[in-house]
């Protein structure tokens, strides 16, 4: 007799914070039968969220991807195939640079039924746990999302420099030189504010605070290293990390703060 075909939860595991996992992605996990779970993913506590699944450690790291996309696909599939309830357990937002649209597309190209439990994003959350919004009125009135794992183009360059608001970077540290050289070079004022968080909610989070023309050599000097979400505007300002950067930064803030209307 075959079995019955399983399902695949892809699920957001926020930005590593146990106490932002949403009451569904908690649900997903207690019933799970495998779980097929990321390194920015909070996994700490997968041996107590999933108590009955398989675990299963499929994640990526900066410039090794010791399991190819295929494969995790395909390991998801053979799972959900053979009758599992499959978690792919993600961080962040499963569909903000997770990939979680190419899993999704591949379990309805196989028949399995799919659905998506949103988590947070660290695109928001981790300026915010570094006292950082990434809007505020009267200062930016607008934020645009961009994947820094690779260099952007010229155009991309010249759209970003123009848009205005807040620029937010995930996986960008390796390409933040060439990054902040082309915004500038298309316009951007080099005296915009820049923060890098490192390591959000986690013990040894991290934030350095320049602009764009002394980001690369503040990176440099700080040692910064992935994982981290760097803000590009003025909402840099408004930091109430306590950074000694952030604090000089945030006077000029309350004066741009007061012009709102």
């Amino acid at each position: 007799m075959t079995a019955a075909v399983g399902s695949v939860t892809l699920v957001g595991g926020g930005p590593g914070d146990p106490d932002l996992l949403t009451v569904g992605a908690v649900r997903a996990l207690r019933d799970a039968d495998v779980v097929l779970y990321d390194r920015l993913a909070p996994y700490a506590l997968l041996a107590e969220l999933a108590p009955q699944a398989e675990l299963v450690d499929v994640g990526k790291r900066p410039g090794h991807h010791a399991i190819p996309q295929e494969e995790i696909e395909r390991l998801l599939l053979d799972h959900a195939l053979a009758g599992a309830k499959v978690v792919r357990f993600k961080g962040g937002d499963p569909f903000v640079f997770g990939r979680g649209g190419e899993e999704a597309a591949a379990c309805r190209a196989a028949g399995v039924p799919v659905r998506v439990i949103p988590g947070v994003t660290s695109a928001i959350a981790v300026p915010a746990s570094a006292g950082i919004p990434v809007t505020h009125r009267g200062v930016a009135r607008l934020f645009t999302v961009i994947s820094g794992h690779a260099p952007l183009t010229e155009s991309e360059a010249e759209h970003l420099a123009g848009l205005g608001g807040t620029i937010v970077v995930l996986m960008g540290v390796s390409n933040l030189p060439s990054i902040s050289a082309g915004l500038v070079r298309h316009g951007m004022d080099p005296g915009t504010p820049v923060a890098i968080i490192e390591r959000g909610f986690t013990p040894g989070q991290r934030t350095t605070v320049s602009d764009l023309a002394g980001i690369r050599d503040a990176a440099e000097d700080a040692g910064v290293r992935s994982p981290a979400v760097i803000v590009v505007g003025d909402v840099v300002r408004l930091a109430g990390h306590g950074d000694r950067e952030a604090v000089a930064l945030l006077s000029d803030a309350v004066a741009l703060a007061g012009d709102a209307p």
